[in-house]
């Protein structure tokens, strides 16, 4: 099998490093990757977001199934050219997609499929706004409707940057979601479907702010880490059946059935599982930790979900023991990142036992140096037979690379490791959960289907 992925990014680093370890794969190629991908696989100069130019590369190139990682060319309907050309291709269609890139659209199929969220306005008035946070009272979330590279969501204590990140959507011409604050550990599972069958893989978390202790502003994510032994025994069944089969069930209603990986993002709460948001593809740095676990062949998988012929009882095989990820970030992350900084001793890293460097945003400059290029840099993906050594070892290998100005946590998959995670035990509370809240592009909260029960 001949693969090419589409994407410049970490996470394409990752699904290309698993895809390279399949038998079933003769050849990978990438459009347009970056520096480190350059070093493993052929890479090609490419439009992302254009369906053309995909089409024309994937063709060229005879590729039997094109992967495509980011979100922003699923939305521009790269997957639908790509179908519409015959080629096989794991990612979802632009309608299916805006389940990523639209949140009120997401709350809208929750809301018809039964699925438990937060209760949120749509709106794209600020009166409206202010009235919703007046409603659901601090901590405030206010979400960027659109596609905003993991950084268009703000979760705050203070009203006033609350209000003013809301007004700098709404100046930009668009539209935000105004939610409760769902509180409780978050969980990002990925789900993979072919349109009517779905497959979960390993949960995982992920770690958001850019400052130890979850401080400071969100990022696309600064660490991860999987297993996550602390979940309850039968957490992936709940989330697949309350969840993911529903979402996959409602998109297909509609003609337009969901083939790609279904990301839930969730919150364990007191009203029990919830889901924060959906993405349309791979979660990063979440997928370098899950596919580094991964001993089923991930071509293969791929292929079976773009050609429709998933196996749900097909059991997937896993490694035994933990894998951390450490993202490298930047000076100035997450905001504009200074670009350009000379990287060095990755040569050093893979020599720290189960340990390697995934690229993210790195390019080669005219001398030839690899450099910054990118917001999050570097991603380091460690093994361990538990979570202390595959830490240990992520950060004995961050310690070996230079990068001026690069900031990283240190506190990466700390608490899961000495079992200071607790899951609150969904109660009474759980009776009066939202499910699937509806929301409203006028900006008035709809009743949870529990309260208009009650």
């Amino acid at each position: 099998m001949k693969v090419l992925v589409v994407g410049p990014g970490g996470r394409e680093h990752a699904m290309i490093t698993s895809l390279l370890r399949d038998p079933h794969v003769s050849e990978v190629h990438a459009a347009p990757g970056n520096a480190g991908i350059a070093q493993d696989v052929p890479v090609h100069p490419l439009n992302a977001q254009d369906p053309e130019a995909v089409v024309a590369l994937a063709r060229e190139l005879s590729a039997d199934l094109v992967v495509v990682g980011p979100e922003a060319p699923l939305v521009a309907g790269v997957a639908d050219a790509l179908d519409a050309a015959g080629i096989p291709v794991f990612g979802p269609s632009r309608e299916a997609a805006r389940i990523e890139g639209s949140k009120a659209f997401a709350k809208e199929i929750m809301a018809a499929a039964g699925v438990p969220t937060a209760r949120a306005v749509a709106t794209s008035d600020m009166m409206q706004v202010r009235e919703a946070l007046e409603l659901f009272g601090a901590p405030h979330v206010v979400k960027d409707d659109g596609l905003a590279a993991g950084k268009g969501v703000v979760v705050t204590q203070d009203r006033d940057r609350a209000e003013a990140h809301a007004r700098e959507c709404l100046d930009a011409g668009g539209s935000v979601v105004v939610e409760e604050f769902l509180d409780g550990p978050e969980v990002s599972l990925f789900v993979l479907s072919d349109g009517e069958h779905v497959v979960p893989l390993q949960p995982a978390q992920d770690f958001k702010r850019v400052r130890d202790g979850d401080e400071g502003p969100n990022t696309g994510g600064m660490g991860a880490y999987t297993p996550l032994d602390w979940l309850p025994e039968d957490f992936t069944r709940e989330v697949v059946e309350r969840v993911a089969r529903p979402v996959v069930n409602e998109l297909r209603r509609r003609g337009t059935p969901f083939t790609g990986v279904l990301y839930c993002g969730l919150a364990l709460t007191p009203r029990g599982v919830q889901v924060i948001e959906f993405n349309a593809r791979f979660g990063d740095p979440e997928t370098q930790s899950v596919l580094a676990m991964l001993e089923t062949p991930l071509g293969e998988l791929l292929l079976d979900a773009a050609r429709g012929r998933l196996d749900e009882e097909r059991p997937l095989q896993w490694r035994p023991g933990a894998s951390v990820t450490i993202v490298l970030a930047a000076h100035n992350y997450p905001g504009a990142p200074r670009r350009g900084d000379v990287i060095s001793g990755l040569e050093e890293v893979n020599e720290v036992p189960e340990t390697r460097v995934i690229h993210a945003g790195t390019e080669r400059n005219d001398a030839g140096e690899l450099v910054s290029a990118g917001g999050r840099v570097l991603a380091v993906v460690s093994l361990g037979a538990d979570l202390r050594e595959a830490r240990e070892r992520g950060y004995r290998g961050v310690q070996r690379i230079t990068l001026n100005g690069s900031h990283h946590r240190t506190d990466i998959a700390l608490a899961a490791a000495e079992g200071r995670i607790e899951v609150p035990t969904p109660g009474a509370a759980q009776h009066t959960a939202t499910r699937g809240a509806a929301t409203s592009m006028d900006g008035r909260p709809a009743a949870s289907t529990a309260e208009e029960q009650a």
